[in-house]
C-alpha cells in the first residue's frame, strides 16, 4: 500500500502539482499509483516529494514495508 496521498496532504501539495513536477498528467499519475508502478516511477515520486523511497510505503512492522506488487513484506536496512 502506498502513502502518496498522505504525504501530499502533509506537504500541502495536490496530485496535480506532483504530476506537473513529474512531467506527466494527473490521470497518468493516478493510473500509475492505482496500478503497478515501476521502481523508476516510485523513485521519481519520492524525489519530487523530497522523501526517501521507503517513505512511500505503509510500514507493516518495524523495519519492513509492504511491496506494492505482491503485498509481501520487504525488510528495510538502514546504513
Amino acid at each position: 500500500m502506498l502513502r502518496v496521498k498522505e504525504i501530499l496532504k502533509k506537504k500541502g501539495m495536490t496530485a496535480k502539482e506532483l504530476a506537473a513536477l513529474l512531467g506527466i498528467t494527473e490521470a497518468a499519475l493516478s493510473s500509475s499509483l492505482s496500478g503497478n508502478p515501476t521502481l523508476d516511477r516510485l523513485s521519481a515520486i519520492a524525489n519530487a516529494l523530497d522523501v526517501p523511497l521507503t517513505e512511500l510505503f505503509v510500514p507493516t512492522s518495524a523495519g519492513t514495508v509492504c511491496c506494492p506488487h505482491c503485498g509481501g513484506a520487504i525488510k528495510i536496512e538502514k546504513g
